[in-house]
């Protein structure tokens, strides 16, 4: 059981991490920027999962 709280926490802990390195490319304001990956660092899974929905994406145009 301990080995799989492990895996499972290595994986938030990368989705984590992938997400703020997007938040950080994003074309957001600054403002918007430490929003974000503050709510991504004091809500891990919840935060991830609600920038994954509603989070700022970089500039396609």
């Amino acid at each position: 059981m301990f080995e799989l709280s492990g895996i499972l926490g290595l994986v938030v802990l990368a989705l984590d991490i992938w997400a703020i390195l997007h938040v950080a490319g994003s074309s957001a304001s600054t403002g918007g920027k430490v929003f974000w990956i503050l709510l991504i660092i004091v809500l891990p899974i919840v935060g991830f999962l609600i920038w994954l929905v509603a989070g700022p994406r970089k500039g396609i145009l």
